[in-house]
């Protein structure tokens, strides 16, 4: 039960998205890409699959970028990760196809694995992408500290690069050296 590359990067593509929801300029995959210093190719087909689940709106050309299509608290967690995980199978055995297992017919860690699966699945079913994008209760979310936490990592490329212009995020004071 670990998140593969693929749907690690699906869900930051899904966050950034959020984190950025209600700004003029849509998000771009250059943008993205630096934020998280991730392939650009390697985004774009993350985007076009969102895309064609009807996840993410996208324009192409000078102005365009990506928009999310559903507001982040109708976007489920679970099913996300279930469309775009291809391969659930934790072990040999779950598959009878390819099964070799001589323990199979008598082996209990077949089924105890499968009762962690559904578990594993059932949390990210009681959990939207606005949950993932609220600041915890606490003193650390006054004043939306803890997004300011989070979204610097989002928002601003890595390695030093000089943002080409910087655009305001929900959320996020405009102050660079609140961030910093």
């Amino acid at each position: 039960m670990r998140l593969t590359q693929w749907k690690d990067y699906t869900l930051r593509v899904l966050m950034y998205c959020a984190a950025t929801e209600g700004r003029e300029q849509p998000v771009t995959i250059t943008e993205v890409a630096e934020g998280y210093g991730i392939s650009r190719s390697h985004l774009m087909k993350i985007v076009q699959q969102l895309s064609a689940q009807g996840l993410l709106e996208t324009t192409r050309g000078r102005g365009g970028g990506m928009r999310l299509m559903l507001p982040a608290s109708a976007i489920n967690i679970g099913a996300v990760v279930r469309a775009t995980e291809t391969d659930f199978n934790l072990v040999e055995c779950f598959d009878p196809a390819t099964n070799q297992c001589r323990l199979s017919s008598h082996c209990r860690l077949k089924g105890v694995l499968w009762q962690a699966m559904q578990a594993y699945l059932a949390v990210l079913d009681g959990v939207t992408l606005e949950d993932l994008m609220a600041p915890p209760a606490g003193p650390a979310s006054a004043g939306g500290g803890a997004v300011r936490a989070l979204l610097p990592t989002v928002a601003l490329p890595r390695n030093g690069a000089t943002p080409r212009r910087s655009l305001p995020v929900a959320g996020l004071s405009s102050a660079a050296s609140e961030i910093e």
